[in-house]
């Protein structure tokens, strides 16, 4: 798994807990600031971009739920999980409320919380599994291969970052506009409105040569989705 270049926060008072959980993030790859209390963090968020912040509840100052839901106020949707040594049920769903997406309660396992900073990038998408299954269609990510059936299907790198783009949304209608952003991105300079369309008929050939399987349906006025 690749974690280069993902930037994790951690608010933690107590500094052993700090400097434990540094070791072992960053022993798997990650880039990891640390911070004693919620002063600065402010402004480091403003000058950096983590993909993910790990806060304890019980900070100097501020209440860890409390700093995270003004942060929330303020337009910051990273990821957070608290760390906290609170437990109780109204104690977890007060995190929750505040923006919090995960909870690990005091002792905990560093190997379980580097679990859990992997399952939460994850799911925001932010570490890529080398492959994903959707139904019949098998991506190897790194090898930006496809397999039908256990069959290899030749694809284009673009044909490729196409069906990619739809895995990853799948039973969501995508509009033109987005799919020429994270598709065609900086190339799409000489974007013409029948690009997508015969990109779209190439990649259903390739995939379903017999149309049989209906993998994308067209949204009037808007773009394609994969059902």
């Amino acid at each position: 798994m690749e974690n280069k270049n993902i930037e994790i926060v951690i608010i933690e008072d107590e500094e052993d807990i700090l400097d434990l959980l540094e070791y072992h993030l960053t022993k798997v790859g990650y880039e990891v600031t640390g911070f004693t209390s919620t002063e600065n963090v402010e402004q480091f968020l403003e000058e950096e971009n983590p993909e993910l912040m790990i806060v304890d509840r019980n900070l100097p100052g501020i209440e860890g739920a409390e700093f995270v839901s003004q942060m929330r106020e303020m337009g910051y949707n990273i990821p957070v999980i608290f760390l906290t040594a609170k437990d109780k049920e109204d104690d977890l769903e007060e995190g929750f409320k505040s923006g919090g997406d995960d909870y690990m309660t005091k002792p905990f396992s560093p190997k379980e919380l580097v679990l859990r900073v992997d399952a939460l990038l994850r799911r925001s998408g932010l570490i890529q599994e080398d492959k994903i299954k959707y139904k019949d269609l098998v991506l190897d990510v790194r090898k930006r291969e496809l397999s039908i059936e256990n069959t290899y299907v030749e694809l284009t790198n673009l044909e490729f970052k196409l069906l990619y783009t739809f895995v990853k949304n799948a039973q969501q209608p995508l509009d033109r506009d987005f799919l020429r952003d994270e598709v065609w991105g900086d190339d799409s300079v000489n974007f013409h409105d029948k690009t997508i369309n015969v990109a779209m008929n190439r990649l259903k050939k390739k995939i379903d040569p017999a149309g049989e399987k209906e993998y994308f349906v067209p949204i009037w006025g808007v773009g394609y989705k994969l059902v």
